[in-house]
């Protein structure tokens, strides 16, 4: 029996391939997990799938495991980008976090009028984006892009994909999400539904400028979150749920 613990890993997974253990992980094995030679947990590198494999070296600062056969096939998101203004930090870390468990295929971080943080750590997300997707049981690793000024990001939206920006101004107005994305067209066809984009804004909400700039794109829509104003948090999740429900694989 497959243990429930689970660990990405920057190796390719095939029968009986060898994966060497970083520090780190070999630590969280080892000494937080208590697992030794001979245990058996779940591994994925975000592309195959996932695996069964045994450890068969474990030590101090590293180890081995052994690929075993697989375990669960490939589940790659829908093409659906959250892009928000981080916050504070924790609260930074929730949005990464909520996000890979809620689907989303990749995380772009934008510097707004308002936006409060000015610096990230990348590596540090990225790296809360592995362990949500170790803890979830996804199979894919969303990326988390660099921050960039949400500006520089409009001017280079790719042709071809919605957006759809959390308004606050919105509050209590219905927003016919699948109508504003055709997600029922796709659908009815067997196909996947078109690439999508949300952007939620920071605490202070979007500026007069941004929302102007918004509004001209002939693919992007004010999104209403419901009858009240959220968290910058909270409409993360709002907005990812609205977009699963509606055009995702929730349905």
């Amino acid at each position: 029996m497959v243990s429930r613990v689970r660990l990405f890993v920057e190796h390719p997974l095939a029968e009986s391939a060898r994966l060497p253990l970083e520090r780190a992980q070999a630590h969280y094995l080892f000494n937080v997990m208590r697992l030794s030679e001979g245990d058996k947990i779940a591994v994925f590198d975000g592309g195959s799938g996932e695996w069964a494999a045994r450890v068969i070296e474990a030590g101090k600062r590293g180890g081995t495991l052994e690929c075993l056969s697989q375990s669960a096939p490939q589940r790659d998101p829908p093409d659906v980008w959250l892009l928000f203004a981080p916050v504070k930090k924790a609260r930074t870390d929730f949005i990464v976090e909520k996000a890979v468990e809620m689907g989303a295929r990749r995380l772009v971080p934008v510097q707004t009028d308002f936006t409060n943080s000015e610096r990230i750590r990348r590596d540090r997300l990225q790296a809360h984006a592995v362990e949500a997707a170790e803890q979830c049981g996804a199979t894919f690793v969303p990326e988390v892009a660099e921050l960039s000024p949400l500006s520089r990001v409009l001017n280079d939206w790719p042709e071809g994909r919605a957006l759809l920006y959390a308004d606050e101004a919105q509050a209590g107005r219905a927003s016919p999400l699948a109508g504003l994305l055709a997600c029922d067209d796709a659908r009815q066809g067997g196909g996947a539904p078109p690439p999508a984009a949300l952007l939620i804004g920071p605490e202070g909400g979007l500026s007069a400028a941004e929302r102007a700039r918004l509004a001209s794109l002939r693919l992007a829509a004010p999104l209403a979150l419901g009858p009240r104003i959220l968290r910058a948090d909270t409409a993360a999740v709002a907005a990812l749920a609205l977009w699963q429900a509606a055009c995702g694989d929730w349905r």
